[in-house]
């Protein structure tokens, strides 16, 4: 193979595509590549999916066909993304290891005939995973065309992140006692003197599946880390060996849309770019949105659906302080019709090159469309490619031509700016409201998304971060819902506010301990941020909602009040700290719901309730005008993402709209119906 220097892969913006050279004829493998290049593609993806084709039995590889794809993909000018084929572990590896098949939380063993068929902490998978990977990286690794890694694909898909096989039980203990070191500090931490629940030493411990009650929270809590540290050394097996063999390239994983079983943070500390699977149809018919929301953007999407993604993905790889953030990938962009979804619409002409564009606004460095031609056969043969089944172009072909044209004529930069306002998000966090949500209404996301969908729509950009990142510069930070709060996290919001920043606390933000146990008065440590203690709190039924009475200095801004659903922190403010806004609610009239307490020239707001979203709009616009931000109410369906000096209209409405961008400092912008238009605007 030929050893050159590495390709230089952040030079400019690149388009791609998922490619399956396996699945076709060898006679086809030269023309699909001169199709490529004239689409205007560089990137190309292969391998992630033929373990069975390049090791067809234990140990006799069959590199023929790979090293010929591999050969006339880079002859043709084009970058292979070479991905290790784990997520489908060939039907002999399966009969010489039975027992690395995964057993759900069910107990139910899953059988061979899919994919992702594998348990993630099985000692000898992961032995036959990395061995892959490290014969692929060793033949591969320094060859011209290979330009990059994926390693595996989609981890949990298909729900396999969570499971209860001997290998996950067996690991289980001694992950225990890696966190506690001494079974004491377990018992405590779980509250397991509760319901007579102590345990004598780690090996007692099961996993928290099958209790005839509902296991201890803590329990649970630590049952979604374990099981995400589990894919995560599984993943590092495969990095460790393909690192040192193909130096210069970049390593990464295709994680996917509202993934939450999987803390993205952890793993994107071991990434050189992280990449997602964009799928916005999908998404969206798989999402709470109501179903008028749906109807509307059933064929292009919505936009603050797929954003919230991307802003995501790319806080996975977060800079330190002063530097630009590290662009993410898209390595599967929908390209039409999906199988997997309720309901599978074609997308309006013109969704694919916007998705792309929308992605490019948000710092991704590619995009890659899934996939080039759409199979002929088996789970996804009703999955639409580049190409029709027969060869010929689908409209996504000429759409992504379109978009590299767009590219090609107007390079837009990739270093993504931060963003106007910082919004805070754990996977901790998440978890623990799926432990204990206490009201039925509280929704994994929603918490997150429903004020990142009000700061979207007042044309602000956002970075979704965890907490305990470089908070500095930022004038507004919005945490919706810290819920596990110690001195660590109190600590790093007050360096925020030391820094001037106004920082808004959530619902739910300092309720329990990081090991899920209450706090005895919430707020925990952040009290002395917020100036109050909760006292009670209230869970509404679904489909019920409160009011909150706005004192009178803030109508101007906010309305005479607020409303809320959900749930409801009843604060308790301490001297000092300042009433914004009281409930309305029969059941606690004038408890105080809205207060901030300041800190030099830094502020904390305390939210105590769950805003329905035009109160959440209110109450973003008045703290970015208080801040110095600029904000325009855009236009339904209509979002504004700045890049590098240069703005992007997103509309994924059916009509033409303009746009007034003078509160930025530009002009009237002029966006057609399922269109992108680039605009320049002071950064």
């Amino acid at each position: 193979m030929p050893d050159t220097s590495p390709i230089a892969w952040r030079d400019t913006m690149h388009l791609g595509v998922c490619y399956y050279p396996e699945h076709w004829p060898e006679s086809t493998w030269a023309e699909d590549a001169a199709r490529m290049r004239a689409t205007g593609l560089t990137w190309v993806r292969i391998g992630e999916f033929a373990w069975s084709r390049i090791e067809p039995e234990p140990g006799r590889y069959d590199w023929g066909w790979l090293d010929r794809a591999v050969d006339g993909l880079g002859a043709a000018g084009l970058r292979v993304v070479m991905g290790t084929p784990t997520a489908t572990p060939p039907r002999w590896l399966v009969d010489a290891l039975p027992d690395m098949l995964p057993v759900g939380r069910d107990g139910r063993r899953f059988e061979f005939g899919g994919r992702r068929h594998y348990d993630f902490a099985h000692a000898g998978y992961r032995d036959a995973s990395a061995r892959i990977a490290a014969d692929l990286a060793e033949r591969y690794g320094r060859h011209e065309a290979v330009g990059a890694w994926q390693i595996d694909n989609e981890y949990g898909c298909h729900d396999t992140v969570r499971q209860a096989g001997p290998a996950t039980r067996a690991a289980w203990p001694g992950w225990l006692e890696r966190r506690y070191g001494a079974i004491e500090a377990l018992n405590d931490a779980w509250w397991t003197v509760f319901w007579s629940m102590e345990y004598g030493s780690f090996d007692e411990v099961p996993l928290p599946l099958h209790a005839i009650a509902e296991a201890a929270p803590g329990a649970r809590l630590d049952y979604a880390r374990f099981a995400s540290d589990m894919v995560l050394e599984y993943h590092r097996r495969q990095v460790a060996e393909i690192r040192p063999r193909s130096p210069g390239r970049p390593i990464t994983h295709n994680a996917m849309l509202y993934f939450g079983d999987l803390d993205a943070h952890a793993l994107g500390r071991g990434l050189d770019a992280i990449t997602w699977d964009n799928y916005p149809l999908g998404m969206l018919e798989q999402s709470p949105l109501p179903d008028d929301v749906k109807a509307r953007f059933a064929r292009t999407g919505h936009p603050d659906l797929i954003a919230f993604n991307h802003d995501l993905y790319r806080g996975a790889l977060t800079p330190q302080a002063g530097e630009p953030f590290t662009p993410f990938w898209v390595m599967e962009q929908q390209p039409g019709q999906v199988n997997w979804a309720p309901t599978n619409p074609i997308p309006a002409p013109g969704a694919v090159r916007l998705w792309t564009h929308q992605a490019i606004a948000h710092g991704a460095e590619v995009v890659s469309y899934f996939r080039w031609r759409a199979a002929v056969g088996a789970q996804e043969q009703m999955h639409a490619g580049l190409l029709r089944h027969d060869r010929t172009p689908d409209q996504g072909l000429s759409e992504a031509a379109a978009a590299a044209a767009d590219l090609s004529a107007a390079p837009v930069p990739h270093a993504r700016r931060r963003g106007d306002v910082a919004l805070l998000f754990r996977y901790d966090d998440l978890w623990a409201g799926q432990v204990q949500p206490h009201a039925e209404g509280w929704r994994d996301w929603a918490p997150w998304v429903t004020p990142y969908m009000a700061l979207r729509a007042l044309g602000l950009d956002v970075d979704v971060l965890p907490p305990d990142r470089d908070l500095s510069g930022y004038r507004v930070v919005i945490a919706p819902s810290l819920t596990l709060a110690d001195d660590a996290l109190a600590a790093s919001l007050a360096r925020a506010l030391d820094g001037g920043a106004t920082l808004l606390l959530g619902p739910r933000s300092g309720a329990y301990r990081p090991d899920m146990r209450v706090h005895e008065r919430a707020p925990g440590p952040l009290a002395t941020l917020s100036g109050v203690r909760v006292g009670r709190v209230d869970a509404l039924r679904p489909g019920s909602g409160e009011r909150i009475a706005v004192e009178p200095e803030f109508r101007s801004t906010l309305g005479e009040g607020l409303e809320y659903h959900t749930w409801a922190d009843l604060l308790e403010p301490a001297d000092g700290t300042e009433v914004w806004g009281r409930y309305a609610c029969d059941a606690y009239e004038g408890v105080a719901a809205l207060t901030l307490r300041r800190h030099g020239s830094g502020r904390c707001l305390t939210l105590g309730a769950w805003l329905a979203p035009e109160g959440w709009g209110r109450l973003a616009a008045l703290l970015a005008a208080q801040a110095g931000i600029a904000v325009a109410q855009l236009p339904d369906g209509v979002r504004l993402s700045r890049s590098g000096g240069r703005a992007c209209l997103q509309n994924f409405g059916t009509a033409p709209v303009t746009v007034d961008l003078t509160p930025f400092g530009g002009g009237r912008v002029r966006v057609e119906a399922v269109a992108a238009a680039w605009a320049e605007l002071p950064d």
